[in-house]
């Protein structure tokens, strides 16, 4: 576990006194967009799955046709939560209190002793089920985009992915501006320098891309990576090279106005000979081995940061800017966030200079 020093004291980082800014954000805590809140393995026919999520609690079921749907949890009558005692039957979720009955499309269709079945429903989502994935869309209206299907989820080619989640009281947006810091990938990944990254966007959607180079036990990795961008919570990284290529889709999901979840799941490309493809789990070890501790190091860092509305940048951190600008089509229009963000100054011209390996545009309200 990585200490932090001060006054020649050693403490955890779970020790460390929480400054109340850590909880102050200028941005709402939800993003419009579309967000994984559960892979479709964990959502069985016949079950009722408690969930929450954006400040809310909600519950997770199928209807008769196989369908999911995430529905409030509470229910319209007398407020009990139907995820805790809750029953499916016949593609309706029962009431542990009073047995009122609602579909997948949150309507009442039953309730003992009325006379006239009550004309109220369970708020709920727009839902979409793929790529293992069931995705659920906040916002206003009607979804106007979607999220692609991501192939390695299917192929056979991949083997089963390894998932990891953990939560930290830091905004989804800034989880999400860590792909584009430069400079955190020698501190954290042991990068030899900070990577070059190409920045490219189209409307909800945006791509980082670059190369990532380091040491794992006696290999010399020098792999590409490209980063696709779904919206606010949805990111999948692929990174190639000769030994290993491994996909990370990264879900970012708000749980309430202090607390965001990273769920990642790692795809592991398998060998492409036969006889190497025992190699599998080997290869699926080495890398969890590499890269789940420093995800917790980044967590543990996130857990304790302050939100920087105008950071101060070098000259060779381009990305962080590039995000925030796309980032600001997910808040409401009437949100006024800080933009523009100030550059440090070097004594070396050279080092001051404005290297263009970013391109961005500004996205308008």
């Amino acid at each position: 576990m990585r200490l932090w020093r001060s006054h020649d004291t050693v403490t955890s980082p779970g020790s460390l006194p929480r400054d109340p800014r850590a909880d102050e954000y200028p941005m709402p805590f939800v993003p419009y967009g579309w967000y994984a809140v559960l892979r479709s393995s964990e959502l069985r026919p016949g079950k009722v799955v408690s969930l929450h999520y954006f400040g809310r609690a909600l519950i997770a079921f199928r209807g008769t046709d196989g369908k999911a749907t995430v529905r409030d949890a509470h229910c319209p009558h007398y407020g009990a939560h139907l995820g805790a005692g809750g029953k499916v039957v016949d593609g309706t979720v029962v009431c542990p209190f009073h047995g009122w009955r609602f579909g997948t499309d949150g309507r009442c269709v039953e309730a003992p002793f009325a006379t006239r079945t009550p004309k109220v429903s369970l708020g709920g989502f727009p839902v979409r089920e793929h790529s293992g994935l069931v995705l659920v869309h906040t916002g206003p209206g009607e979804p106007s985009w979607e999220i692609p299907e991501i192939p390695e989820t299917t192929s056979r080619d991949y083997a089963t992915p390894i998932d990891d989640t953990c939560r930290a009281r830091v905004h989804v947006q800034e989880m999400r501006e860590n792909i584009v810091d430069e400079s955190h990938f020698h501190f954290i990944h042991g990068q030899p320098e900070p990577p070059v990254q190409d920045w490219s966007q189209d409307g909800p959607y945006a791509e980082a891309r670059g190369r990532i180079a380091r040491r794992v036990l006696r290999w010399d990795i020098n792999n590409t990576f490209d980063a696709f961008m779904y919206g606010p919570g949805v990111m999948v990284v692929r990174v190639h090279g000769p030994v290993l290529s491994v996909t990370a889709v990264a879900l970012t999901t708000p749980v309430d106005d202090r607390t965001s979840e990273l769920r990642m799941l790692y795809y592991v490309r398998k060998p492409a000979r036969f006889p190497l493809r025992l190699l599998t789990p080997l290869l699926k070890l080495v890398f969890r081995a590499e890269a789940l501790g420093e995800v917790r190091e980044e967590v543990e860092i996130w857990d304790h940061k302050i939100h920087q509305a105008r950071p101060v940048l070098l000259p060779h951190e381009k990305g962080i800017r590039a995000l925030r600008r796309w980032y600001m089509q997910f808040y409401p229009s009437e949100v006024t966030i800080p933009r523009d963000v100030p550059e440090a100054t070097s004594a070396d011209p050279a080092d001051s200079a404005d290297h263009p390996h970013l391109t961005s545009e500004r996205i308008p309200n």
